[in-house]
C-alpha cells in the first residue's frame, strides 16, 4: 500500500470542532478520488466516530484530546484511510449491545458503530496502548463506485 498525503488534526474534546473535521474529511475524500456519494458517507462515518470519541471516549473532558488522521491511499485500489483516537478509558467493543435486537430498536442511540461499518469498506476498533480507543476506517474508490451503504 502506497500512502499519499497525510493530514492530522489534534484538538480538545469539543463538538465545536465537528464542522472543521467535516470540511477536511470532504476535501481529503475528493482528493483521494471518491465520488460525491462516497464523500458524503465517509463524512457521516467520520462525524459519528469523532462524536463518539468526544462524548463516550473523553467524556466531554476539554483536557483530553481527539486525534484524527486522514491518509490518501495511492495503491492499485486508491481511497482514503482514517484513524480517530480518543484519550478515554477504552471499552470492549464486543460488549456493545446489538442495535438491531428487539429491545434496542426504539433507543435513540447505539447505532453509530453499525452505521460506520455499513458506510466504510473496512473498519476496526481497538484499544490503544495508552488506554483510549482507536477507530480505523478505509473507503476505497473502486469499492465505493459499486457499493451503496446497506444498513
Amino acid at each position: 500500500m502506497t500512502n499519499g498525503n497525510i493530514v492530522r488534526l489534534d484538538f480538545h474534546s469539543s463538538l465545536d470542532m465537528l464542522d472543521l473535521v467535516q470540511v477536511v474529511s470532504d476535501h481529503i475524500g475528493r482528493a483521494a478520488g471518491l465520488d460525491d456519494e462516497s464523500v458524503h458517507w465517509v463524512g457521516v462515518a467520520v462525524r459519528e466516530s469523532v462524536i463518539n470519541a468526544i462524548k463516550h471516549g473523553n467524556g466531554y473532558d476539554a483536557g483530553k484530546r481527539v486525534h484524527v488522521e486522514f491518509t490518501t491511499l495511492e495503491d492499485v485500489n486508491p481511497g482514503v484511510a482514517i484513524r480517530i483516537r480518543d484519550e478515554g478509558c477504552g471499552f470492549d467493543p464486543t460488549s456493545l449491545p446489538d442495535p438491531l435486537a428487539d429491545e434496542n430498536l426504539l433507543k435513540t442511540s447505539g447505532r453509530g458503530i453499525l452505521l460506520m461499518r455499513s458506510f466504510m469498506d473496512e473498519m476496526e476498533i481497538q484499544r490503544t496502548p495508552d488506554g483510549g480507543m482507536e477507530v480505523r476506517m478505509v473507503k476505497r474508490v473502486n469499492d465505493a463506485e459499486c457499493r451503496t451503504p446497506s444498513i
